[in-house]
């Protein structure tokens, strides 16, 4: 297998009359959708789909499964001594990558279920329900998408930078290192699944280290409600070094803003004050809160607040892209109708993708069973509550794509938490008006709210696949038809997986995090009760999100740190600043680079490392084999033998970058 390299003006925008080439000649055959490819990718959908559902429900954070699975795919094909494997591995990566996809859609909103049933016993998740609607999300999210191809990776060429595409990208074209490629990933994953996994099953450290172990930061978070808490867990280090130091600072710096600044100054504005007027289960004064409390009970709504005006501000970025691949839409089926006015190179690259014709009639096939699934699934019965619901998940659907595809492009990570949580806000207002309320109501709305964000967070992850394939030479159509097998695949696993960590932690415990599910929780419980919304909140968060964009400071980023708790954000800083170290130590650019590839195959490692051992250690507590190690953990001993142990990983991290 020899190894390619990108044509020179990959990156760069093309001068007047210039083409791109890709690497594989168009002009000649390409294996792309073998047994091979597509048993792997099936293989890798189910994989990281069960991988990834643990580690954002226990972090808030999805990583994209795109880069460890494109390593596995060139490692495999190596070991296979497959020839003229490229193609097959960018189909392995494109089934695969469903997982990410998929799993965030139904993590960040369906759990809200299972956390609203210890409060609405009536409530009820079953894996019918999350099935489908990840399903149909899914297969939204990549029709929808489909019209906008064109635009971002061909029109757009050279003007987005595509951080995560570029990777895999470059992963995939290492066919000749493809076994040097493999193996630092696979010691890297052994490494940091086998140290989650003391943690998760053992306990032999805790997972967190705060200030709370000395006695002055105990007076401290007590009085003047203060704390600083890290997560030491290996996932979470790994997330970090992919984020990059950047977007990791800009995001904790949100966190921080509420926990030191926010949190502190409502206990001192509002000592002996019951702030309960959307939440009559508030009953202490936020004074006499923690801190964690008062994070809980208001700082996360100012967070909710400026990631939904985030999403409003993107889709009016967005607005002349949307326009436009509308009016493409429209030329395009004329082109394919065979009108006869010149545009030869236009109808060329339409033959590429799947016909306008079948994306039109499967797009209102789609909205139709999601129709259907609301109307007898969710609504029982009620005609009225499903006309509206599926209006609101179609239009929402749409108008949020081109941000999703934009995010990814520009910072190669998708928002589309936020975009989900202005949803969920529109729908509960809508529905109540329509009459829909209560428990059923929730039930309803978080529903929509997870085909919306399914259907979003997969767009977001098909443009990084379309964009590979472009540079590549993949057939767009074939990457199109073979996503569907993925979205399928995806689904099903997700939907079993998730029930089980139920079973397992149980949502409503507090055992995993699930951020994102609980922040949904909260928005629409008391929206759908008619008890109102912390508006005044909601109105801070979203003038600190406009503030924060003129500023020129992302403020999707800013906001996510503003309601995911402090002990996983500051663990993004730790991984961001290796990244940043072992990038810049040498005087020499090559080397710097090559320590920075090195650096992502071992993040990407301790990602999926610890993210699948997450899952078999929830195996195992599901089958009933559990360590109770809670009072060691109320030890400060075992805070201090966490930050010795996650002192000796980063120094594992940093020197096997340089080996």
């Amino acid at each position: 297998m020899t190894q390619e390299q990108l044509p020179e003006n990959a990156f760069r925008e093309l001068k007047e009359g210039e083409k791109y080439e890709p690497v594989m000649d168009p002009r000649e055959h390409h294996p792309e959708v073998t047994a091979w490819s597509v048993t792997w990718g099936v293989i890798m959908a189910m994989l990281f789909s069960a991988a990834a559902a643990y580690l954002g429900l226990k972090v808030g954070q999805v990583f994209e499964a795109a880069i460890p699975i494109a390593i596995i795919a060139v490692g495999l094909s190596t070991a296979a001594k497959r020839n003229r494997a490229l193609g097959e591995n960018v189909i392995i990566q494109s089934i695969g990558a469903c997982s990410g996809a998929v799993v965030a859609g139904a993590i960040f909103t369906l759990p809200a279920i299972y956390i609203l049933q210890a409060k609405y016993p009536e409530m009820s998740a079953s894996f019918v329900k999350i099935f489908i609607s990840s399903l149909l999300g899914g297969v939204i999210g990549i029709l929808f998408l489909i019209p906008f191809r064109k635009y971002f990776v061909s029109d757009m060429h050279g003007k987005y930078p595509f951080p995560e595409a570029t990777a895999t990208t470059q992963v995939l074209l290492s066919g000749s290192r493809g076994a040097g490629q493999a193996k630092p990933l696979l010691v890297a994953g052994l490494v940091g699944g086998l140290y989650d996994f003391c943690v998760a099953t053992f306990g032999l450290w805790n997972e967190n280290f705060t200030t709370r172990v000395v006695a002055w930061g105990e007076t401290l978070a007590d009085k003047a409600k203060l704390v600083f808490k890290v997560n030491t867990g290996a996932a979470v280090l790994g997330l970090g070094y992919i984020v990059g130091l950047k977007y990791a600072l800009i995001i904790t710096l949100g966190s921080l803003a509420v926990w030191w600044l926010i949190v502190p100054g409502m206990a001192l504005a509002f000592p002996d004050t019951v702030l309960n007027q959307w939440d009559p289960s508030i009953t202490a004064a936020v004074g006499d809160m923690s801190p964690e409390e008062i994070f809980r009970a208001y700082g996360k709504s100012i967070g909710i607040g400026a990631i939904a005006m985030a999403g409003v501000i993107g889709i009016i970025k967005s607005w002349d892209i949307i326009v436009g691949s509308v009016k493409r839409l429209g030329g395009g089926r004329k082109t394919a109708a065979g009108a006869a006015d010149g545009a030869a190179a236009e109808a060329e690259e339409s033959k590429q993708d799947l016909p306008f014709r079948f994306v039109l009639w499967a797009s209102a096939a789609t909205l139709a069973l999601v129709f259907v699934f609301f109307w007898l699934g969710v609504m029982d019965g009620n005609l009225l509550f499903a006309a509206v619901a599926i209006i609101l998940t179609a239009v929402i659907a749409f108008l949020f794509t081109t941000v999703a595809a934009n995010a990814i492009a520009i910072v190669g990570s998708n928002p589309v938490s936020g975009m989900t949580l202005m949803t969920l806000i529109l729908a509960s207002v809508v529905m109540v008006a329509v009459g829909l309320k209560g428990a059923s109501g929730m039930v309803a709305a978080l529903v929509m709210g997870g085909v919306v964000c399914t259907a979003l967070s997969m767009a977001g992850a098909f443009v990084t696949d379309l964009k590979i394939g472009y540079w590549i030479g993949s057939t767009p159509r074939k990457q199109e038809t073979w996503k569907f097998l993925g979205t399928l695949v995806s689904a099903a696993t997700v939907g079993g997986v998730m029930m089980l960590l139920n079973e397992t932690y149980d949502f409503a415990s507090g055992q995993l995090a699930a951020p994102q599910a609980n922040a949904m929780a909260a928005v629409i419980d008391p929206l759908m009760n008619g008890i109102g919304a912390p508006w005044a909140l909601y109105a801070t968060g979203a003038a600190i999100a406009i503030a924060l964009t003129l500023c020129k400071v992302p403020a999707l980023a800013f906001a996510l740190g503003m309601f995911i708790p402090l002990e996983l954000n500051v663990p993004l800083v730790v991984g961001g600043a290796i990244n940043w170290f072992v990038t810049t130590r040498s005087a020499d650019a090559a080397v710097n680079k090559e320590r920075g590839e090195k650096g992502n195959l071992i993040a990407s490692g301790f990602i999926a490392g610890g993210a699948l051992m997450g899952v078999v250690s929830a195996l195992l507590r599901f089958c009933g084999v559990a360590f109770d190690h809670s009072a060691w953990w109320a030890s400060p001993l075992s805070e201090a033998l966490s930050l010795a142990a996650y002192a000796l990983l980063v120094t594992y991290f940093i020197r096997a970058t340089r080996k």
